[in-house]
C-alpha cells in the first residue's frame, strides 16, 4: 500500500481510476475502507470516470498514530492533505470530506482556495465556535475514549462513538490525542467569500444537519442536500453516492 511521510507521520493513500481527480478525507474514528470503499462510493467515482485518491487520516486506518496531541495541532490535518497533493504533483482537485473530514475540507477550501475545484462537505456544518467551546464539545469524547472501562460512561453519544471506534479497530488513544488537540477550524471568516462550487450533504436524521444547513446558507451559491440516513449509516445509502456524482457532473465534468 503506498504511503509518504508528511511532517513526521507516514499517511497511507489509495490512488485509482483514470480522469480528473478528487480527494477524499474521511471522518472520525474512519477510514478508507469503511467511508469510501465498503459504501461503494470510490467504485461510483472511478465508474464515473474520475481519479480517486483518498488517505486515511493521521490517527487513523494505516497511517500513523501518535499519541501526543500536538501532532494534530493546528493545521496539520488539513496539511497532509496539500501533502498529499504535492506527493503525487496535483496542482488542483476536487475535494470531498465527511464529518471530521468535512471540517477539514471547508478548512482547505478557505486556506487554499487555488488547489481546489468542486468541493462536497458531508456530515458536517458550520462551527462557530472556539477555545472553551470547543473543549466542552471534545474533551468527553476524549474521556470516552480514555476510559479503562467503557460499561461505566453515561453519555449515551460518547458511549456510541467509543463503541463505533472499536468495531472498526482503532488507536482509542491516537483517537484522544485528536480530541485533545487544538486543531485549526474553519470558523466563519471567509465563508461568505467562497467561490468554489460547493454541495453540502446530510443525513435526514443526522444531528448536524441545521448546521449543515447553517453552512449551506453561509456559502455563496452552495448547494445543500438532505439524503436519507443518520451520521454513521448516510454513506452507505446509494442516495449519498448518486447525489455526488451527480453534482460533480455538472460543477467539475469529466
Amino acid at each position: 500500500m503506498p504511503g509518504f511521510d508528511s511532517d513526521g507521520v507516514t499517511i497511507h493513500f489509495v490512488d485509482e481510476g483514470q480522469g480528473p481527480p478528487i480527494v477524499l478525507v474521511h471522518g472520525f474514528a474512519g477510514s478508507i475502507e469503511s467511508n469510501w470503499r465498503a459504501p461503494g462510493i470510490i467504485d461510483a467515482l472511478v465508474g464515473s470516470g474520475r481519479r480517486v485518491i483518498a488517505l486515511d487520516c493521521r490517527g487513523h486506518g494505516q497511517s500513523g498514530k501518535p499519541h501526543d496531541p500536538e501532532a494534530y495541532s493546528g493545521a496539520k490535518m488539513p496539511g497532509d492533505v496539500i501533502a498529499l497533493m504535492d506527493h503525487l504533483q496535483i496542482a488542483k482537485t476536487d475535494l470531498m470530506g465527511y464529518s471530521m473530514g468535512g471540517g477539514i475540507a471547508t478548512t482547505l477550501m478557505l486556506s487554499h482556495p487555488s488547489r481546489f475545484n468542486a468541493v462536497i462537505i458531508g456530515g458536517a456544518g458550520y462551527f462557530g465556535g472556539g477555545g472553551g467551546e470547543r473543549a466542552a464539545r471534545f474533551n468527553p469524547i476524549a474521556e470516552a475514549l480514555e476510559a479503562r472501562d467503557p460499561g461505566q460512561l453515561t453519555d449515551p453519544m460518547a458511549r456510541g462513538l467509543r463503541a463505533f471506534a472499536e468495531r472498526n479497530g482503532n488507536d482509542l488513544l491516537a483517537l484522544a490525542a485528536i480530541q485533545r488537540s487544538n486543531r485549526t477550524g474553519a470558523g466563519s471568516a471567509g465563508l461568505a467569500h467562497v467561490t468554489n462550487p460547493v454541495l453540502v450533504l446530510a443525513g435526514s436524521g443526522d444531528p448536524v444537519m441545521p448546521s449543515a444547513q447553517q453552512l449551506a446558507a453561509t456559502v455563496p451559491g452552495a448547494q445543500l442536500m438532505i439524503v436519507p440516513g443518520d451520521h454513521l449509516s448516510v454513506v452507505r445509502g446509494p442516495a449519498y453516492s448518486s447525489a455526488v456524482v451527480e453534482f460533480l457532473s455538472l460543477a467539475s465534468p469529466v
